[in-house]
């Protein structure tokens, strides 16, 4: 399985990575010239990306805080977790529950860099260098054992990741989450959103470029039916599998996409 091979912990600042394109979309400094000019080419297709990332990290950010708010949750393991920005989940269930641990996990060795040194001075949290697919590798590492008692509910993320890993029966997304999930006590939770359009050349397009753009670390992008099929056997709360950015908003005016060719679309689902 792709999942099991030895990660590099080399930074090829020539070699574009999803988490340093999210990086800049978000306005972080965390990007090189390639992930930059990535991000140019591929704006020229899907023109609405920018406003889509930062919705996807509002989402982020509203479904961490109900979860530790509304649902008592105090654990999280955060599965392509992506560079360090402003309010972290750490950041955002620590501000409400100051007890919550949270173990991050991601395959890019910049995110291990960054990360480490953010959370050097906070012993509830941890950075894991793996790939969000080596279930057995990151359930088991000290830190998850040090940190996350899985006899107690759990909120498993998964935002805007399985657009990065390709369809397989073993490793592919609907693979990765019903080993996670199996391991999880009943009242856990999963957080699970990706990018969607219903347009097949747009589909086509952007997962042969991030395809060629990332040498190979890409999946590709889905409908809506297969976000769907990630939710399979779990209570699907309020208000459903949505685009993110009505999920739950804050206020009544949401910052809608200028175009809608692509989305991000899921939601918050309880295990039975």
């Amino acid at each position: 399985m792709q999942a099991e091979k030895r990660l590099s912990t080399e930074i090829d600042a020539n070699v574009p990575t999803a988490a340093r394109m999210y990086d800049f979309y978000l306005g972080g400094k965390d990007n090189y010239a390639a992930d930059r000019a990535a991000v140019g080419e591929l704006d020229k297709v899907v023109p609405s990306t920018r406003r889509l990332a930062l919705n996807n990290r509002r989402f982020l950010q509203r479904v961490v805080r109900t979860l530790v708010q509304d649902y008592g949750v105090r654990q999280f393991l955060d599965h392509g977790s992506g560079l360090p920005t402003q309010d972290n989940v750490h950041q955002i269930a620590q501000r409400v529950a100051p007890d919550s641990r949270v173990i991050y996990v991601d395959n890019d060795p910049m995110v291990l860099v960054h990360g480490r040194a953010l959370l050097d001075q906070n012993d509830r949290t941890a950075v894991i260098h793996a790939d969000m697919r080596a279930t057995e590798e990151i359930f088991s590492h000290p830190d998850t054992r040090r940190l996350l008692d899985f006899s107690q509910p759990v909120a498993v993320l998964f935002n805007s990741v399985f657009h990065c890993i390709p369809d397989s029966d073993t490793d592919g997304p609907t693979a990765v989450v019903k080993r996670v999930t199996e391991r999880l006590a009943p009242g856990s939770y999963a957080v699970m959103c990706q990018l969607v359009s219903e347009q097949a050349e747009v589909r086509d397009f952007v997962t042969d470029f991030m395809n060629r753009a990332t040498q190979g670390n890409w999946g590709r992008v889905r409908e809506p039916k297969d976000v769907e099929a990630y939710f399979e056997g779990m209570e699907i709360l309020e208000p459903g599998l949505v685009e993110v950015s009505t999920w739950r908003p804050d206020t009544d005016v949401v910052p809608r996409q200028l175009t809608d060719e692509w989305i991000e679309f899921g939601g918050l689902g309880r295990i039975r």
